[in-house]
């Protein structure tokens, strides 16, 4: 899977953009604030749909523009096709695919995959528990993009529950429960299919973030290369990935919590309360693990799903952006050592020697708002 040309119009820094691409490495080097992140920020959110960034699509668009327009054309598995997503803060987008409208922008997920890995990423490891969950749901979609409408019919039975919470603790335990009753049969039938996905997709990518953060993290002591994921649950859990039977677990834990949760106004149980437990060794990574550590954590996490991705049968697009000013000499070259065999690599960055020779590739000079190919760049 590979971008071959990608267009802009009022996204972010860009008025109007036309860009052709290649398979392999390609490496946009420009000063900061001169626009090589809104490049592949651009082609990232026509994979997910959001922006790894920023939460809300406002920023995107360019300031003064009503919407943003990005597409590009995609190959995959030696087959074309031409991707768009029309941006319009406080209103919906819109997607298309072969200049043919899709019923929904969320049609447009699985049409085109990448794994990004950014600054932002330190707080997988450093940061709340919501940005692991999150990290979770993003590859879940990117895996199977249905996952997509579960997540979502999730979070809206989770409001409406949380707004029968509060008006039943106002009016009293015995106001308003039979409807609360429904809302938690939809809240527990939902959790648990995104339990049981969860926790599967823990399963299946344990071995490969173990072997990625030995790779990237080859010249540490053995005690300290031994990574691994665990999932805490809001609750105890069965010892099963079986979704009907968490469905079922996840309901009588909230009819035993349920004064509690009226008494808080809130939903105490499920999996928006979750959160994946990252160690080194027998210690937490969070915590414990040293900044040099925490970035090959974080590092080891995206290319573990990479690596996922991959043995599903996709060649997911890798971004690299901005990353390599974080990571000392060792790292970078096992880091290019270790995605010198991708389909297509999109590397940022602020100087070209920041960028491990191997990754060079294409370059593309960032500046003032030009995206410029630098003729006899390609490393052989």
């Amino acid at each position: 899977m590979h971008v071959t040309h990608l267009s802009l119009h009022d996204f972010r820094s860009y008025p109007e953009l036309e860009l052709s691409l290649e398979p392999g490495a390609s490496a946009f080097i420009g000063a900061n604030g001169q626009g090589k992140t809104n490049l592949v920020e651009a082609i990232d959110y026509l994979a997910t749909l959001g922006s790894h960034r920023v939460s809300s699509d406002a920023p995107l668009v360019r300031v003064g523009a009503e919407r943003a327009v990005v597409r590009a054309s995609v190959v995959r598995d030696d087959r074309s096709a031409l991707l768009e997503i029309e941006i319009t803060p406080g209103r919906s987008n819109r997607a298309r695919v072969n200049r043919g409208p899709l019923p929904r922008p969320r049609d447009l997920l699985g049409w085109l995959r990448s794994v990004v890995f950014s600054p932002e990423d330190l707080t997988l490891v450093k940061g709340d528990p919501s940005d692991r969950r999150h990290f979770l749901d993003a590859l879940l979609v990117l895996r199977a993009p249905r996952f997509a409408g579960v997540r979502s019919d999730y979070e809206r039975a989770l409001r409406q529950r949380n707004s029968l919470l509060k008006s039943a603790r106002h009016a009293g335990h015995g106001r308003g429960l039979e409807t609360l009753d429904v809302w938690d049969g939809q809240l527990a039938a939902y959790g648990g299919e995104l339990l049981a996905a969860r926790l599967a997709l823990l399963d299946e990518l344990a071995p490969y973030l173990a072997q990625a953060y030995r790779d990237v993290a080859a010249s540490a002591a053995a005690e300290r290369t031994l990574a691994a994921a665990a999932y805490k649950p809001s609750f105890a859990l069965p010892d099963t990935r079986d979704r009907e039977v968490l469905r079922d677990a996840m309901a009588e834990e909230m009819r035993e919590r349920r004064r509690d949760e009226i008494d808080r106004g809130v939903s105490l149980v499920g999996p928006h309360r979750d959160d994946v437990v990252l160690s080194l060794g027998e210690m937490p990574a969070k915590g414990y693990a040293s900044h040099g550590e925490s970035w090959s954590y974080a590092l080891a996490l995206r290319l573990a799903s990479y690596d996922l991705l991959r043995a599903d049968g996709d060649d997911p697009i890798l971004i690299l952006d901005d990353v390599f000013a974080e990571l000392d000499r060792d790292r970078r070259a096992h880091l290019a050592d270790r995605v010198a065999d991708a389909e297509q690599v999109l590397v940022t960055a602020a100087v070209a020697e920041d960028v491990p020779a191997g990754l060079r590739g294409h370059r593309y000079d960032v500046a003032s708002g030009k995206v410029v190919p630098v003729e006899g760049a390609t490393d052989e």
